[in-house]
């Protein structure tokens, strides 16, 4: 006797093969985008460490902030794939933005104390990082390309959550773009204060992302299907 296909073998079924095939697509994008920023973080901060940089640090801990955001949507993909519950998705990815949203804040008032603290002079001069100017300007090439795919996939899927996780991508290509200034404007011309002025121009835009996600504008349940 045949035995019965398993449960997601019939889901898969009862959604369309280009959705599915988008939702995969979504999904490689997200997992990409885990891989990329956790990679990115560990070698920003490490970067930073060594030159104190401010706005080195920063950026490595927002790498991990946006690490959160994509696990929370890859898991959301990843269950309409299987056809599970559509509302356990979003309870995860409410918390997880409530979650981001805290960590965002607490690294804004983080570069504040710090950046203030080398601008005034009680902090030790950040060092040129050519690692850091690599990894950044390699970022601002990576990331729009990452965030226009998203956004494609998104639209076609009808889906808030990957939106949102493409709008933090293209943050993460500004910041990326304000940091590699600081450092650059750095090793060019020794000006060691744009390296904490830099850290300090990310504040309002990690701030505004701190502020939507603990809003839940991160999170959206309105995915149609």
């Amino acid at each position: 006797m045949k035995k019965p296909a398993p449960p997601d073998v019939y889901a898969a079924e009862l959604i369309e093969p280009e959705r599915v095939f988008q939702l995969k697509k979504g999904l490689r994008l997200t997992i990409f985008t885990v891989c990329w920023n956790v990679i990115e973080g560990l070698v920003a901060i490490t970067a930073g460490i060594l030159a104190n940089s401010v706005a080195l640090i920063s950026f490595g801990v927002d790498s991990f902030v946006e690490t959160t955001s994509s696990v929370a949507v890859s898991w959301r993909l990843a269950d309409e794939i299987k056809h599970q519950s559509p509302e356990r998705a979003e309870a995860v990815e409410k918390i997880t933005g409530r979650i981001t949203g805290v960590i965002l804040l607490l690294l804004a008032g983080y570069i504040v104390i710090d950046a203030g603290r080398h601008l005034i002079g009680f902090g030790e001069e950040a060092d040129k990082s050519f690692i850091g100017i690599a990894l950044t300007g390699l970022s601002v090439i990576v990331m729009p390309i990452v965030a226009r795919a998203k956004l494609k996939v998104a639209t076609s899927i009808n889906s808030g959550s990957l939106r949102a996780d493409a709008i933090e991508t293209i943050a993460c290509t500004w910041l990326s773009a304000t940091t590699l200034l600081g450092l650059s404007l750095n090793a060019l011309f020794s000006w060691t204060w744009a390296d904490p002025l830099a850290a300090l121009l990310i504040v309002p835009l990690v701030v505004k992302e701190g502020i939507e996600a603990l809003k839940g504008e991160h999170c959206c349940g309105c995915e149609g299907k």
